[in-house]
């Protein structure tokens, strides 16, 4: 074999799972399109991650998270749902500590762009890991006793396991002949940050609007990440705008709620689709990360689940290798695929339906979104589960 594992993908997730195995006598290999530049260098692309406890700790272990600037770490101390025009909020507070107290924070934002580039740093600092950048891969197969990769230039590269990381659109997925349940939202999403004369109060708002929906991620007191999702026949009507004037419209939008609004950077957009594989495994291969599941940005579970993915998979194959076993034997695959489904099918599916209802705007469902609100805020195990998941 050429490498003990081979990785397709040098996103976050593929780099988190990568450096999984720093100490381990596994040998991997992570292929990446992108030039070497593009990792160590990422542009910043509008996406504000929202990382929970759970997260912070699994970058933490992995020496991710402290390769990341202090300052560049924003508290997420709570967060508030609203409906249509209402001021009534369903209130998610700080969680309280198991042996009492309180944290100061319902989780941390960090940039897409800075988890990209300490993960990079990581990986670069792993002996056992090899790194190909600007390599293209044409085609993956798999059988009983190995895994193969035929490159853009027609060489190979054979493993005893292949891990997908390539995005929720994976060619290595469909290549693996793993199918997918595959939503498309016909939304469009808009990303941009804005300073504003009011506090934010680190205070993450997710607000419900009839046409259009405004998520309110705090970075510092007077900057915010604003992510706007709008139907694809709509979107037009923010997109010709200029970027003062589009932050406008926010203003206007959250009644003075944040105060003087003006834009701070460079406004992106991004289709908006969710994607769950029917398995997360076939001979000799793995999915993690958004090639496993790609979900809508409303809950802030994407990047988490891809961290937890790495996390599950890559203890089970260290398991295995430590005690002699084939770490890509079937019954390891299974008990990932078992595990990891178990977690992220009910919260892909239940978050699906949560946005469909809150964005359907006829007369009845108005008013059953504003119930919904008022129930779930006077049900206190309701939101303890909730917090739980968001918090990790």
């Amino acid at each position: 074999m050429d490498t003990d594992i081979l990785v397709i993908g040098g996103g976050p997730a593929g780099l988190a799972f990568a450096r999984q195995f720093a100490g381990s006598p596994l040998r991997l290999t992570v292929l990446e399109q992108a030039p070497p530049e593009t990792l160590q260098h990422p542009p910043y692309d509008g996406r504000e991650i929202a990382l929970t406890h759970r997260s912070a700790e699994i970058l933490q272990r992995l020496d991710i998270w402290q390769r990341i600037p202090a300052n560049e770490i924003y508290r997420l101390r709570d967060a508030k749902v609203y409906n249509g025009t209402s001021d009534y909020t369903l209130h998610f507070p700080e969680p309280a500590r198991a042996r009492g107290g309180k944290t100061d924070r319902l989780g941390n934002l960090i940039s897409n762009h800075n988890i990209r580039r300490a993960a990079y740093l990581a990986v670069a600092d792993t002996p056992n890991v090899t790194l190909r950048c600007g390599t293209g891969v044409k085609t993956v197969a798999t059988d009983k006793q190995s895994a193969c990769a035929t490159l853009a230039d027609g060489s190979q590269i054979r493993a005893r396991l292949l891990v997908a990381a390539d995005s929720r659109m994976s060619q290595a997925r469909r290549q693996l002949g793993i199918a997918a349940d595959m939503h498309d939202f016909g939304r469009t999403v808009i990303v941009f940050r804005t300073r504003h004369s009011l506090s934010n109060q680190h205070t993450a708002s997710e607000c419900f609007f009839y046409g259009r929906t405004l998520a309110l991620l705090p970075l510092e007191e007077h900057l915010t990440n604003c992510v706007v999702t709008i139907a694809n026949t709509r979107a037009h009507e923010l997109l010709s705008l200029e970027p003062a004037d589009l932050v406008k419209h926010i203003q206007t939008l959250l009644r003075g709620k944040l105060g003087e609004m003006e834009i701070a950077g460079t406004v992106h957009t991004y289709p908006l689709m969710g994607v769950h594989a029917k398995r997360f495994y076939a001979n000799r291969a793995a999915l993690v990360g958004d090639a496993a599941v790609g979900m809508h940005p409303v809950t802030a579970h994407g990047f988490n689940l891809g961290l937890e993915s790495t996390d599950l998979l890559a203890g089970l194959i260290l398991k295995a290798q430590r005690r002699g076993n084939d770490i890509a034997s079937p019954a390891l695959l299974e008990e990932y695929n078992f595990k990891h489904q178990l977690h992220t099918r009910p919260l892909y599916h239940g978050t699906n339906a949560m946005v469909n209802f809150f964005t359907t705007d006829t007369a009845p469902a108005k008013l059953l979104r504003g119930a919904a609100l008022r129930i779930s805020n006077n049900l206190p195990p309701l939101k303890k589960i909730i917090s739980k998941q968001l918090t990790g």
